[in-house]
């Protein structure tokens, strides 16, 4: 039996406001048939506009990633991306009423629970993959501003992140992780680790028009020194969980699942955004598989995700 496409099997809704606008927005989800890919609509617009992915579209990549085409953009499409990922959803539309994708809870797991509670279908078509067939890599900075981020050849998907942000609050954790999707549960191990920002931003941030929705109820707010969540952290390595899932998301922009191995330090939405550019630019660094036999299929990718919370 081949590895097939999924979308969702029923239409699914939630509302809420976007972390950078606080503009409020209501998602819509539906299914799509095999080969649409993952199409973002603006439906608030006399004339709905959709924006179909690929690295391309990435239009800014300022404390999200942002899709564009024409004057028209979607903010902060990485957690749902995310989930998506996480899920296996190859094809689905998502519809919203605004210019960002509402934050939820900050993490992926109100998405990862809408997907779920649609329903997951599998389509008469095989799933096609991005395989990574040699190393490219992308490095920007010097110094304690440097970052990087590289894909090479695995046969599945995994990520090795590390982080550096010379905090109190962030040094007590840690901060490198290694995500397999055959070893480890996206739903699990990373779809509920939080984004977070520090108190000492929210004005410049806010000056600028960004993080005007945030708030401790959809993210990890830090002062100085501490969490200043009452609950505390949900993982003790929740932070650099959170720039893995924003990686996955980021990732997932390619328009299909990479076959192949993620590894970033200090790396963000740019530097992902920019990895997959040099990527595509390059055809001898990639092909595109299906698995007639799913059995053949890298371990991960086979069975559906199922509820973890």
């Amino acid at each position: 039996m081949m590895l097939a496409q999924r979308t969702i099997q029923s239409v699914n809704r939630a509302v809420g406001v976007g972390l950078h606008s606080s503009e409020r927005v209501e998602l819509t989800l539906r299914p799509a048939l095999p080969d649409t890919g993952i199409v973002f609509t603006r439906t608030d617009l006399p004339q709905p506009v959709e924006i179909a992915l690929n690295p391309y579209a990435v239009v800014d990549t300022r404390m999200a990633t942002t899709l564009g085409r024409g004057d028209v953009k979607i903010h902060t499409v990485e957690h749902l991306l995310s989930a998506c990922s996480g899920l296996g959803i190859d094809n689905l539309y998502i519809d919203v009423t605004a210019e960002e994708i509402p934050i939820l809870d900050g993490s992926a797991s109100s998405f990862v629970y809408l997907l779920q509670s649609a329903g997951i279908a599998l389509q008469p078509a095989p799933k096609k993959f991005i395989r990574i067939r040699k190393p490219v890599e992308v490095r920007l900075g010097d110094g304690n501003d440097r970052k990087w981020a590289r894909l090479e050849p695995y046969d599945g998907f995994k990520l090795s992140f590390d982080i550096d942000f010379d905090h109190p609050a962030v040094d007590q954790t840690a901060q490198s992780t290694v995500f397999d999707l055959g070893v480890h549960s996206y739903v699990k191990d990373i779809a509920r680790a939080r984004t977070f920002g520090f108190m000492r931003d929210v004005e410049t941030l806010r000056e600028r028009g960004l993080a005007l929705g945030g708030s401790m109820e959809n993210a990890i707010v830090m002062d100085e020194y501490r969490v200043l969540n009452q609950e505390g952290l949900r993982f003790d390595d929740e932070f650099v969980k959170h720039k893995t899932l924003d990686a996955i998301g980021d990732l997932f922009v390619a328009g299909k699942p990479l076959i192949g191995a993620y590894s970033a330090f200090r790396s963000g939405h740019a530097v992902n955004n920019l990895l997959l550019r040099e990527l595509f630019a390059d055809a001898t660094a990639y092909d595109i598989v299906s698995f007639a036999d799913a059995g053949r299929a890298p371990a991960g990718f086979r069975a559906i995700p199922t509820f973890a919370f």
